[in-house]
């Protein structure tokens, strides 16, 4: 008897074994298989997406200090070491930075609050920097240039006492000038030009 050709192509296929095989792979939601390994590696960084964007929103809301983005972070629930981590990323690419955030204050609130020395300095600590990078930007305060805003500051502030017994505008004006964190030593000075002028 001759050899018998099948009609309809072989029918042996997979064995029901194999399908079954295939079924379970099919279904697997964990099943991998075809994925390239850089899409694997981003599904896999993608636990750390949630914390990076927090963070990131955060610092374009405003500058932040390390420990500001710290308190921000944990507000949100986010794990302890994973914040450090975040920190230590965010300072090393230069996004998280006291002593550059530091210098930029003292700058801000000289020149558009008016504010020396002892004020600069309480800013500086409510902003939770570092102390070190507190003292870093306190050392770039110029004393003489202190002497000059304070004598600025006085000399305007005067004209709204002209009215008033000398002593009285010499307290006010003192106060005034205290308040914004200059020295009693450059108060004094400026008070007196101030007053002598007016």
């Amino acid at each position: 008897m001759g050899e018998v050709i099948p009609l309809f192509g072989d029918r042996t296929g997979p064995g029901p074994e194999r399908s079954r095989r295939g079924k379970a792979a099919d279904s697997d939601p964990t099943h991998t298989v075809g994925l390239s390994a850089p899409v694997a590696d981003e599904r896999a960084d993608s636990a750390f997406a949630p914390i990076e964007e927090s963070s990131l929103a955060a610092l374009k809301r405003r500058q932040l200090s390390r420990r500001e983005l710290e308190r921000t972070l944990a507000k949100q629930g986010f794990h302890e070491h994973a914040i450090a981590d975040e920190l230590d990323r965010l300072e090393a690419v230069g996004l998280v930075d006291d002593y550059a955030l530091a210098q930029h204050l003292v700058a801000t609130f000289q020149e558009r609050k008016g504010l020396a020395g002892g004020a600069i300095k309480a800013e500086l600590v409510r902003r939770v920097l570092a102390p070190g990078a507190i003292e870093y930007a306190m050392d770039l305060i110029d004393t003489g240039d202190e002497l000059a805003r304070a004598r600025e500051l006085a000399a305007a502030r005067a004209r709204h006492y002209e009215r008033l017994d000398v002593a009285v505008a010499e307290r006010r004006l003192s106060a005034y000038l205290l308040r914004r964190g200059f020295s009693p030593s450059a108060v004094r000075a400026a008070v007196e030009e101030a007053l002598r002028s007016a």
